[in-house]
């Protein structure tokens, strides 16, 4: 009993700080320089530290070189807000406006434990789950985690005192509303397609192939209803060009009394969700931690060729898979980030009710259909 807690407590550690936030750290550095590529400018590359001695300068220039590239800059961020006064409004709530920050980063982060990002790792007889968390309901645990996030950005724009603020709030909440509703309804076709609420049982589903080379991934078989689910996936984000809750432009955000680190929660929320919703894409859609043509024992070939690899092997190709994925559709995110301008709040609010939900129901009925007529 105690080992398998170990265990798990290993794997939690393995995924929620090797991964998840390392990612979402070095979004902040991703989110400069992508944008610089872009627009044909530097980027960042001014944030920079030295260790004085004469025996240190190989890693001065050690340290120079990485500032060059700007990879300095999300820990100086991380010391800035540190260092910051933490300030309460004299007309906020002191206990909510302190609870806001917290409430965002726990269910963000805890949505992350029914994610399988591996198969199954076999060490000294033992057989060891890739996932945090395996469980029956794992789409419906993670749809309710998500969805429980908007009271921290609520609770934020209340607690405040602030009507900027709290103008911020009511707007997440109605973006919250349009948008969960339509990104829900769009997962049934995969549901039903599958049949499984279980995310890992989904992904194996996946492993197989359609006429000997095309894999059985979501995306074949449900591309309206990715297409739907990324863009309101997005727009749970709140991130450009879904960004209303925190217009900077208009003064208008949840967060626009908060100051050091509870800033910074909100801001490293943003971008945790970001990463979850690269997870969900590449589990739901893209096949997950599974790779075309290999199975536990090797590679098996459309044309018949068949190489065994050890079972270590098979499992780094794995994680190495979901890895990748999960990097292409944080580029893809961030992409359309610098890319699209904000809506309208009028439009934002449109394309929610009577753009995406019509459509994913839509998508229900086409994938009813087929998977009746082929039974």
């Amino acid at each position: 009993m105690l080992t398998e807690l170990l265990i798990k407590l290993a794997l939690t550690a393995f995924f929620i700080l090797g991964l998840v936030l390392n990612f979402a750290g070095l979004l902040t550095w991703v989110e400069r320089k992508q944008s610089a590529v872009m627009q044909d400018r530097i980027g960042a590359n001014r944030a920079i530290f030295q260790i004085r001695g004469w025996w240190a300068w190989p890693l001065n220039v050690l340290l120079r070189k990485i500032a060059g590239l700007g990879l300095l800059h999300p820990l100086a961020d991380a010391l800035k807000m540190m260092a910051k006064e933490d300030f309460i409004p004299e007309k906020g709530q002191r206990l909510l406006h302190t609870l806001a920050p917290f409430v965002s980063v726990f269910f963000a982060l805890v949505t992350f434990a029914a994610i399988p990002f591996g198969d199954v790792l076999h060490v000294g007889g033992r057989a060891i789950n890739l996932q945090i968390a395996n469980m029956d309901i794992g789409i419906l645990y993670i749809l309710a985690m998500a969805s429980l996030g908007i009271y921290g950005v609520f609770l934020a724009g209340i607690a405040s005192g602030n009507n900027y603020a709290y103008l911020g709030g009511v707007r997440a909440a109605a973006q919250m509303l349009a948008y969960e509703i339509a990104m829900g309804v769009s997962l049934l076709g995969i549901l039903i397609w599958y049949g499984t609420l279980e995310l890992q049982e989904m992904v194996r589903l996946q492993g197989g192939t359609w006429f000997g080379w095309i894999p059985q991934w979501g995306i074949f078989v449900q591309p309206i209803g990715f297409i739907v689910f990324l863009t309101a996936a997005i727009a749970e984000t709140k991130r450009v060009p879904f960004d209303l809750p925190e217009g900077e432009s208009e003064i208008i955000g949840y967060f626009v009394e908060y100051s050091g680190m509870k800033f910074g929660m909100f801001f490293l929320t943003d971008f945790i969700e970001t990463v979850l919703v690269a997870c969900l894409a590449t589990t739901l859609f893209f096949g997950g931690w599974q790779v075309p043509y290999l199975t536990a024992a090797g590679w098996e070939f459309p044309w018949g060729s068949v190489v065994a690899l050890p079972h270590l092997s098979v499992v780094g190709l794995q994680l190495g898979s979901f890895m990748l994925k999960v990097v292409f559709f944080l580029w893809l995110q961030m992409l359309i980030r610098w890319t699209l301008p904000r809506f309208r709040f009028d439009q934002l609010i449109r394309l929610g009710w009577k753009g995406l939900f019509p459509i994913s129901l839509a998508n229900i009925v086409v994938t009813a259909v087929a998977v009746v007529a082929l039974r």
